[in-house]
């Protein structure tokens, strides 16, 4: 079974961009300082906890679909609009680049639902609006943190 190939590319876009995300919420766990330390340190991890979830399904996908899910760090950075973190952000800005990269990932998420809905593939169609709720509420909490 090799369907759906536009589904699976845009599928594909969203995987590198929500790994990308993964590994960056997950580096600014590890390196979040200053005087709101535990409450960032704590919903970062939430944060890359579910998305560490989110690309095993977003991958699943992709093969259910017949195609081979990108798995490397070089097919994620051609693939993704969301890139790594350069220098050493403070948590303000760590807050804000998250925002500004759920945003993105929620702008692909409503590609890819419109694709699925277009092939009539409601099982990538609802995991692409389960994808759009999360990423649009997860740039309301952390924009809530920024002053």
């Amino acid at each position: 079974m090799n369907r759906n190939p536009e589904v699976a590319a845009a599928l594909a876009r969203l995987l590198a961009e929500s790994y990308t995300l993964y590994l960056k919420t997950h580096n600014f766990h590890w390196n979040v300082t200053g005087p709101h330390f535990h409450a960032l340190h704590t919903m970062f991890e939430e944060q890359y906890t579910e998305l560490a979830t989110a690309v095993d399904e977003i991958a699943e996908r992709i093969r259910a679909l017949g195609h081979r899910a990108p798995g490397s760090y070089a097919e994620f950075a051609r693939l993704s609009q969301v890139k790594d973190a350069e220098g050493e952000p403070d948590a303000q800005a760590m807050l804000a680049e998250l925002a500004a990269d759920h945003k993105l990932c929620a702008e692909q998420s409503d590609r890819v639902l419109r694709v699925a809905q277009e092939h009539n593939d409601e099982g990538t169609a609802s995991l692409a609006g389960g994808r759009i709720e999360l990423h649009e509420k997860t740039v309301w909490m952390l924009t809530a943190h920024l002053g």
